[in-house]
């Protein structure tokens, strides 16, 4: 468990995969600030929370924003000592990759691969000081693919890639790796009272660890990564979905 001072960012953290991370390390004792475009959903989880976060509204493709982002977080909170790039556009299909317009293609870069090129460009300072940790969030789309979803698997294989450059370039008082989340069951962590259908059986039977991913499974690998045992990891892309990239599937 780390200290009360020490201090983290997470990208995207109003929802989803990200709110699991911001609870997650608040309740590990971490000072936790989070940036989302949500601002509805990031006063939420902020006036509901019993633990030390902070909400800043903001959009991680604007370095102005980026700048503003990191300025707060270290005014409010003395330093930073890991920041987890999350914040992404989550829905990967883009229609047929003949039909899919500049505009939807550079959204998604700017966001999923250029928004965590910012955050990361603007905390390294605050991170060496601290000798501390980036984790980004790809996905496992960065190594397979469904059909029409050029844009997105690019920006998350790219995620990867960049992982690994930043691993040697700021090493060794910045650690930087990478998880690629397989199913993830995000729908009760969409920052509202609505509780979801239950999973299939099968949704779950599919997968080798017999169940599909919650954001808890994500976020207690972030915390480990940014971690002390964790000192001799880097420049990693870690799998974690049950499984099912291992699995060969072909049709009978």
């Amino acid at each position: 468990m780390k200290s009360a001072q020490s201090v983290a960012l997470v990208t995207g953290g109003a929802k989803g995969i990200g709110r699991g991370i911001v609870l997650h390390l608040a309740s590990a004792g971490w000072k936790v600030v989070f940036c989302d475009t949500d601002r509805m959903a990031g006063e939420q989880l902020a006036a509901s929370s019993e633990h030390d976060i902070l909400f800043v509204q903001g959009d991680v493709a604007s370095e102005p924003d980026v700048q503003r982002i990191i300025s707060q977080t270290v005014n409010w909170a003395g330093g930073l000592n890991a920041v987890i790039n999350n914040a992404g556009i989550a829905d990967p299909h883009t229609g047929p990759v003949e039909e899919l317009s500049l505009e939807q293609w550079q959204r998604r870069l700017n966001v999923n691969l250029t928004g965590p090129f910012l955050v990361t460009k603007h905390a390294v300072p605050h991170l060496r000081k601290a000798q501390g940790a980036i984790v980004n969030m790809a996905s496992t789309r960065a190594l397979q693919s469904e059909p029409e979803s050029e844009a997105y698997a690019a920006t998350k294989g790219g995620l990867v890639a960049l992982t690994h450059a930043l691993a040697v370039s700021l090493g060794p008082d910045i650690r930087a790796n990478c998880i690629s989340p397989g199913w993830i069951d995000t729908r009760g962590w969409q920052g509202t009272t609505e509780k979801p259908e239950p999973l299939s059986a099968s949704d779950h039977q599919q997968h080798p660890a017999g169940r599909v991913g919650t954001p808890e499974d994500i976020a207690a690998m972030v915390a480990y990564l940014i971690s002390p045992e964790a000192s001799f990891i880097t420049g990693q892309n870690f799998v974690v979905d049950g499984g099912m990239t291992r699995k060969m599937i072909y049709e009978e």
